[in-house]
C-alpha cells in the first residue's frame, strides 16, 4: 500500500510540472503574440521564460527524487527491523526453553551454536550501520600503512568460508595471486571492502554457490580485485544505482540484508583513491565486481 501511495506521488508531480511547463510555454506565445511589437516586454518575456521553466522542471525533479529517497529509507528501517528482530527473538525462545525445560548436553549444545550465530547476525547489522555513519562522516587517511593486500583477501575469504560453511571450490581463486601486493592503505578499511564485496557475491549466488576471486596488477601502480558470481545477476539499469546508500535492486527483498554494504565499499575505495564498479549481462546471468586501488595514493 505504502509502495503503490509513493509511486500515485510520484506520478502525480510528474505530471503536475509537466502541465505547469505547458501552460508557461503557452503563456510566453500568449506573451509574444501580444508584445510582439513592443520591444522591451517581448526581450524580458524571452528571457523569464526559460528561467521559469528550468524552475519547474528542477523542483519536479527534486521533487521525485525525495520521495524515492523517503522511500528507500522506509526500505532501509524495515530492512534494519527484520535483522534485528529476527535473531532476538530466536535467542529469546531458545533461552526460554533452557529455562523452562530440561534437556540434555547435545541438545544444550546445538542452542548454544545457534545463539551464538544469531549474536553474530545481529553484530553483523549493527557494525554496518555504525560503518556506514563513519565512512559518510570521515575523509582524512587515518592510520594508514603498508598494506599486504594478498594477505586481506586470502583472510576474508577463509572467514566468508567459515561464516557461511563453504568448500574451496564454492569460494576460490581464478588464478593464484602472487603471494604479497603491498600498498599504502587502512588495513581495517580494505579488509570491510573486501569482507563487504565477498558477502555481496555470497548472498545473491542462489543455492549453487560458485564465488571466483582474482587479484591482477595490469601495471605497477594499480591493484584490481575482481570477484565474479553466477547468482541472480543485475539488470543494466541497476548497475549505478546499487552503490547508492540504502538502495536494494528490485527483487532483492528475499535476501537479507541492509542495502549498505555496497556503499560501505564504495566510500571505503574513493578514499583510497580507487574505484568499484559492477558488470552483468543480466538478471540470472550471475555478476562481477572490480575494485581498482592505486598501490600509493596521492593527495
Amino acid at each position: 500500500m505504502r509502495i503503490t501511495s509513493r509511486a500515485k506521488a510520484t506520478a502525480f508531480f510528474i505530471t503536475l510540472g509537466s502541465c505547469l511547463v505547458g501552460l508557461a510555454i503557452f503563456l510566453n506565445i500568449s506573451w509574444i503574440v501580444v508584445h510582439w511589437r513592443s520591444v522591451a516586454p517581448l526581450v524580458l518575456g524571452i528571457i523569464f521564460f526559460p528561467l521559469i521553466i528550468a524552475g519547474l522542471v528542477l523542483n519536479t525533479i527534486f521533487l521525485v527524487r525525495e520521495i524515492r529517497r523517503n522511500e528507500q529509507q522506509d526500505s532501509f528501517l524495515n530492512a534494519v527491523t527484520h535483522e534485528l528482530k529476527t535473531p532476538i527473538t530466536s535467542i529469546r525462545l531458545y533461552l526460554q526453553t533452557l529455562e523452562r525445560r530440561k534437556i540434555d548436553d547435545d541438545q544444550r549444545r546445538d542452542f548454544y551454536r545457534l545463539m551464538l550465530e544469531d549474536t553474530d547476525r545481529l553484530l553483523g547489522t549493527v557494525e554496518q550501520v555504525l560503518k556506514a555513519g563513519e565512512v559518510r562522516q570521515r575523509s582524512a587517511r587515518k592510520n594508514w600503512q603498508d598494506v599486504n593486500f594478498s594477505a586481506i583477501v586470502r583472510e576474508s575469504m577463509d572467514l566468508a568460508r567459515l561464516r557461511h560453511g563453504l568448500s574451496q571450490a564454492e569460494l576460490c581463486f581464478g588464478t593464484e595471486p602472487p603471494g604479497q601486493i603491498t600498498m599504502m592503505g587502512n588495513p581495517e578499511e580494505l579488509r570491510t571492502s573486501v569482507a563487504n564485496l565477498l558477502e555481496n557475491a555470497v548472498k545473491y549466488s542462489g543455492p549453487r554457490r560458485e564465488v571466483m576471486v582474482d587479484i591482477l596488477t595490469p601495471d605497477l601502480d594499480t591493484v584490481l580485485l575482481r570477484v565474479r558470481d553466477n547468482g541472480v545477476g543485475i539488470p543494466r539499469a541497476e548497475l549505478k544505482r546499487i552503490f547508492k546508500r540504502f538502495y536494494r535492486a528490485p527483487g532483492a527483498d528475499q535476501v537479507k540484508g541492509t542495502g549498505l554494504g555496497l556503499f560501505i565499499v564504495r566510500s571505503i575505495v574513493r578514499r583510497h583513491g580507487g574505484e568499484v564498479f559492477a558488470e552483468s549481462a543480466g538478471e540470472g546471468q550471475g555478476s562481477t565486481f572490480t575494485i581498482r586501488l592505486p598501490r600509493v595514493y596521492h593527495v
